[in-house]
């Protein structure tokens, strides 16, 4: 299971070390996708894979179905580590979660995302007020 907070940098060059920790869950090749909330989300292979099943489920008909699957296939990118641990991000990914220097890593159960830090501190700042509330309407989903 992904989970943990490190606070990391984006060299000139685009790259990132990820936490070792996470190299090891992720394996050899994984997939960096556009996320929600202006982050990244980076799935080992075989998380991918299911999500990739759930969303070729949905119906073609639906606009919005459409919409979300090109969301996710259109900005996924597979990638490896090299041998320093770290991994290039491509350039229309750090645009879209506007990652320049100072990101927060972070594992979230099944995949791992990508902040800016900045924006990360801004979404914890705003969240932590309704946490209680979140958890409350989550009991009927029996958690």
């Amino acid at each position: 299971m992904l989970m943990g907070e490190y606070l990391h940098t984006i060299d000139d060059k685009g790259r990132l070390i990820l936490p070792a920790k996470f190299r090891e869950e992720l394996g050899e090749n994984f997939i960096v996708t556009k996320g929600l909330d202006n982050c990244l989300f980076i799935y080992e292979k075989k998380e991918w894979d299911i999500l990739a099943s759930k969303l070729k489920q949905l119906p073609l008909a639906k606009p919005e179905a459409r919409a979300f699957v090109r969301f996710f296939f259109s900005g996924g990118a597979e990638i490896s580590c090299d041998k320093q641990g770290r991994i290039l991000l491509p350039n229309t990914l750090r645009e879209y979660a506007q990652l320049d220097k100072d990101v927060i890593v972070i594992g979230v159960s099944n995949r791992i995302e990508i902040w800016d830090r900045s924006s990360w501190d801004a979404y914890n700042e705003k969240i932590a007020p309704t946490v209680a509330q979140i958890a409350e309407s989550l009991v009927d989903l029996g958690i």
